[in-house]
C-alpha cells in the first residue's frame, strides 16, 4: 500500500522533505549541535530544522549563541538541501553514478522544479541548476569573506565560514544570520549588503528563467513565463524600494537614523530581502503600520516559480492583475506582452492564489488564539513570513509558545513545497468532461 501511494511523484517529494527535517532534527538534538547548557527542547530542535529545509529562517533560539559550528554546519546542509531540491540532488547524483536519469527520477524532479521543463531537457536543467547554484554562491561567498577579513578583522578560517554560510542562505533564500541581530550591523555596507541581495535576486529569479536566459538572449524569443517574471521583478524590487524609502525615511528606528545618503541601501536591501531571503539590516519590529502592511504584500507574492522563494510567486500575481486589467477593460481576452492568456491558468492561478490566501488567514486565526497577549498585527506578519518562507519577524518568534511553534512549523513546511506541488497536481488532473452543463450567470458584486 505504501509502494502504491509513494508511486506518484507529486507524493514523494512531500514525503521526502518531511523525512529531511526528522533527521536534520535528529542531528540538531545532539550534545554536539549546541554550544550552550541545557541542551535543545524538541520543539525548538524541529523549528529550527524545518525552517532551514523550508529555507524560511525564523528561529526560536539565537542561531550563533546556542548552536556549535557542528549545528551551524547542519543548519547549513539543510539550507542547501532545501534550496536546492531534495529531489532535484537526489535525481543529479544518481545521474553522476549511473551515467543516466530514469523516468521516475524525472517525473520526480519535474514535480519539485516545475511542470513546465520538459522531460526532454531533465537532464540538462539538472547540470544547469547545480552550476549554476555553486558558481552564484561561490561568487557571493568570495565577495563576502574578503570583506569579513579585511574590514571587520575576521580571522582566515572565520572569515571564509561567515562567507560561505551566508552565501548559501543568501541565494537559497533561507535568512539565517550568524549574528544575533541579523545584517543590522552591515546596513550601510555596499560590499556586504548587495552580495547578499543580488545572490537573493538570482535565487528568487527560478531555475526555468535562468536557464531560459542562457539559451534565449533575444528578448522577442523569451516565453511568457520569462517576461512576466523579469517584469515583476523589477517592479516588484524597485517599487518596493521607493515605497519603503517614501514611508520610512524620517523613521528614527528604522531608515531615519542614517545620513540621507545612506538610507538609499538599507531600502534596497530591504526591498530585495522582503520577498524571499529575510535577512534584516534594520528593526522590523520598529516599522510603521503601513510598511508592514506593504512587506506582508511583498512577502504574500514572494519570488519566481520553480526558484527558492516562497510566496504565490511572480507570475502567479501578475496574471491575475492582468486578467483584473482586462476585466476593467470590458476585453475578451487577457493579454500579457501580446500573448493571450488561457483559461486554465487563469483559473490554476486564482486557485493557488485562494487557497494560499484562506491558509493563511486560517492560520492567523489559529495563532491568535494561542498568543492573546500578542497584537493582531505581529502574529498576521509573523505568519505570512512562515507562509512565504522569508523569515523576517517584529521580534515575537523568541517569545512564542509551543503552540504557535508547532502551528509555524507546519505553515513553513507547507509555504515550501506547497505552491509548486499544488500547481503540479492542479497541471496533472486536468481532465475533460464527456458532456457540459447549461450556462447561466450570477450576479457579481
Amino acid at each position: 500500500m505504501l509502494e502504491a501511494f509513494l508511486r506518484h511523484p507529486v507524493r514523494i517529494v512531500p514525503v521526502a522533505f518531511a523525512a529531511v527535517i526528522l533527521a536534520a532534527a535528529g542531528l540538531l538534538l545532539l550534545p554536539a549541535a549546541q554550544s550552550t547548557e541545557g541542551g535543545t527542547r524538541f520543539v525548538d530542535a524541529m523549528f529550527t530544522a524545518t525552517s532551514a529545509i523550508a529555507v524560511t529562517g525564523l528561529i526560536t533560539v539565537d542561531t550563533p549563541t546556542h548552536w556549535s559550528g557542528f549545528g551551524e554546519a547542519v543548519i547549513l546542509v539543510c539550507m542547501q538541501l532545501g534550496g536546492l531540491g531534495i529531489m532535484t540532488t537526489a535525481a543529479f547524483l544518481g545521474m553522476l553514478v549511473s551515467r543516466k536519469l530514469r523516468l521516475r527520477s524525472k517525473l520526480m524532479t519535474q514535480a519539485e522544479l516545475h511542470p513546465s521543463i520538459s522531460l526532454g531537457d531533465m537532464r540538462s536543467v539538472l547540470r544547469f541548476t547545480v552550476v549554476y547554484t555553486f558558481a552564484v554562491e561561490i561568487a557571493a561567498a568570495a565577495v563576502l569573506t574578503l570583506r569579513f577579513h579585511a574590514a571587520y578583522g575576521f580571522g582566515a578560517g572565520e572569515s571564509i565560514w561567515h562567507g560561505v554560510f551566508h552565501s548559501v542562505a543568501a541565494f537559497n533564500n533561507a535568512g539565517f544570520a550568524l549574528f544575533s541581530d541579523s545584517i543590522i550591523g552591515f546596513a550601510t555596507d555596499p560590499w556586504i549588503s548587495l552580495p547578499l541581495a543580488f545572490g537573493t535576486i538570482l535565487g528568487g529569479l527560478g531555475i526555468p528563467v535562468v536557464f531560459e536566459l542562457t539559451r534565449r538572449r533575444r528578448l522577442r524569443r523569451w516565453s511568457l513565463h520569462t517576461q512576466m517574471t523579469l517584469f515583476g521583478t523589477a517592479v516588484l524590487l524597485f517599487g518596493g524600494w521607493l515605497v519603503l524609502l517614501a514611508l520610512e525615511w524620517s523613521n528614527p528606528a528604522t531608515f531615519g537614523q542614517f545620513a540621507w545618503h545612506d538610507r538609499f541601501l538599507p531600502a534596497f536591501f530591504q526591498s530585495a530581502v522582503l520577498r524571499t531571503s529575510g535577512f534584516n539590516s534594520i528593526d522590523v519590529g520598529q516599522l510603521g503600520d503601513d510598511s508592514l502592511l506593504v512587506s506582508m504584500a511583498l512577502m504574500f507574492i514572494g519570488g519566481g516559480s520553480a526558484s527558492t522563494a516562497g510566496g504565490i510567486k511572480v507570475t502567479t500575481f501578475f496574471l491575475l492583475m492582468w486578467v483584473i486589467w482586462a476585466e476593467i477593460r470590458g476585453e475578451q481576452d487577457a493579454v500579457a506582452f501580446r500573448r493571450r492568456l488561457p483559461t486554465p491558468v487563469v483559473r490554476e492561478a486564482l486557485t493557488v492564489a485562494l487557497v494560499y490566501l484562506a491558509l493563511n488567514v486560517a492560520a492567523v486565526l489559529l495563532m491568535q488564539r494561542f498568543e492573546q497577549d500578542i497584537s493582531l498585527a505581529p502574529i498576521m506578519f509573523e505568519v505570512v513570513s512562515a507562509a512565504a518562507t522569508v523569515g523576517q519577524s517584529t521580534g515575537i518568534t523568541y517569545d512564542l509558545g509551543d503552540p504557535s511553534k508547532w502551528l509555524l512549523a507546519v505553515v513553513m513546511y507547507g509555504g515550501r513545497i506547497g505552491p509548486v506541488l499544488f500547481a503540479t497536481s492542479l497541471a496533472m488532473a486536468t481532465r475533460k468532461r464527456l458532456y457540459r452543463f447549461p450556462e447561466t450567470r450570477p450576479l457579481v458584486g
